[in-house]
């Protein structure tokens, strides 16, 4: 489906509640499934991602022999479980994905896996899926790994390494991606007895296995789905609510309120009628200069906020961009160059705008890609060019599925475009 979108006429001022973590529920669920004698999970995140991984372990339940699992396009599943299946003693599966899937590499995590005693190979193209994996126990040991590719590759290792045999000592070599990821699934196996150390660049887990908590750590409130919400905010001048976002979390996007509060938007945590209360003010930087190394999942909301706003920045640190559901970078290149902008991809790894725009004179009708992320940052431009189109809109249903009744809420106006007449844009319609 296709949607043309529309600002909210007048001040918008809305307030909501977040889909739970996709990140949390992901760790949660592999970590509860490699606990003995641990109950199913109260509530987890309900999106595409997180339903492809509850289907896959629960499929587990009472199956002998072989079986094939498809997650789709979700890419956190994909790793996790083939670490999960790789130590799971007795399974025999062929995992698979969409054909976007089988394009993002995964040789990374397979090597290392296998170094650790794994028997995974592979039923397509070397390095990438489809991948055949029969489980048995690892040996487990000493590893060094490149750190810059993927954290999920280090914390699928990581939540193996307490039913290897011999444990795990991980040394990360290079530059450290997205290091809050690995921090986050740190803290959530302690939630399970599983005490680890991390010194430099070694991460030591001991061999031992999980135990079931007492109070499992409840699954917050998305802060990477929280991003869209930052960028209207500062797109809007306008208000909105928060109910259920945690200022003491252990999701590396938390970053996002730090980096906001240059853009011009302020994030009061307590407010009047409770929840996290953001607000605009006036006050953004001249220029941007960021480093996404920690929390590249915000990238592209904070480049479309910064084009619109006319903010000049220069981002660096998002060379992992290049193997998500597509490529990132690439398409925010193409995507914006529809309202004007012309970015500065050059060099590897960052991303560059000098403030120059174009006039445009055709209404922008952006594509997706696949990718939940490319859909949810481009919709906020309709506050600056009212009647954008955006194309393949499920693709929200990844990790946001109520996002577009969310933006409804909120006051936007969403026509399906494929019944509507074409739209030409006002010439005096410009940024």
């Amino acid at each position: 489906m296709n949607l043309r979108i529309f600002p909210p006429e007048g001040f918008l001022e809305t307030r909501l509640s977040l889909p739970l973590s996709k990140s949390m529920s992901a760790r949660a669920l592999i970590i509860n499934a490699l606990t003995p004698g641990s109950a199913p999970l109260a509530r987890v995140a309900e999106c595409d991602d997180t339903d492809a991984m509850t289907a896959a372990l629960r499929g587990d339940a009472g199956t002998t022999g072989h079986r094939t699992v498809n997650v789709g396009a979700a890419g956190t599943t994909m790793r996790f479980l083939t670490a999960y299946y790789a130590c799971t003693p007795g399974s025999d599966v062929s995992l698979d994905g969409s054909e976007r899937m089988r394009q993002r590499p995964i040789k990374v995590l397979v090597e290392a896996l296998k170094d650790l005693g794994a028997n995974i190979e592979y039923e397509g193209e070397e390095g990438f899926p489809p991948l055949r994996i029969r489980g048995q126990r690892l040996q487990g040991g000493d590893l060094e790994l490149d750190a810059s590719v993927s954290s999920q590759y280090i914390s699928a290792l990581l939540m193996t390494a307490p039913v290897m045999e011999h444990g795990l000592r991980l040394t990360l070599l290079g530059e450290i991606a997205s290091r809050p990821y690995i921090l986050m699934t740190l803290r959530m196996m302690r939630d399970y007895g599983v005490e680890s150390d991390f010194y430099l660049n070694t991460i030591t887990v001991p061999a031992g296995g999980y135990t079931t908590p007492v109070s499992p750590r409840v699954i917050e409130g998305d802060w990477s789905a929280a991003a869209a919400w930052y960028e209207i905010t500062a797109l809007s001048a306008g208000a909105v609510t928060i109910d259920n976002l945690c200022e003491d979390s252990c999701q590396g996007d938390r970053r996002l309120a730090d980096i906001y509060s240059r853009l011009g938007v302020d994030t009061e945590w307590e407010g009047e009628n409770g929840g996290t209360d953001l607000t605009a003010n006036p006050d953004a930087d001249a220029r941007a200069t960021i480093d996404f190394s920690d929390c590249p999942d915000l990238a592209q909301y904070v480049t479309v906020t910064c084009v619109m706003l006319g903010i000049p920045f220069h981002f660096s640190g998002l060379h992992t961009l290049a193997i998500k559901e597509t490529d990132r970078v690439a398409a925010l290149c193409r995507e914006l160059a529809k309202t004007g902008v012309m970015l500065d991809a050059a060099v590897p790894g960052t991303l560059s705008w000098d403030g120059r725009r174009v006039p445009i004179h055709e209404m922008p009708v952006f594509d997706t890609y696949a990718d939940h992320r490319m859909a949810m940052s481009l919709a906020p431009v309709a506050l600056y060019i009212p009647g954008i189109v955006m194309n393949d809109v499920e693709v929200v249903s990844k990790s946001y599925p109520q996002y577009w009744e969310d933006l409804r809420a909120a006051g936007f106006t969403l026509i399906d475009a494929d019944a509507e007449p074409e739209t030409l844009m006002d010439p005096e319609t410009q940024l």
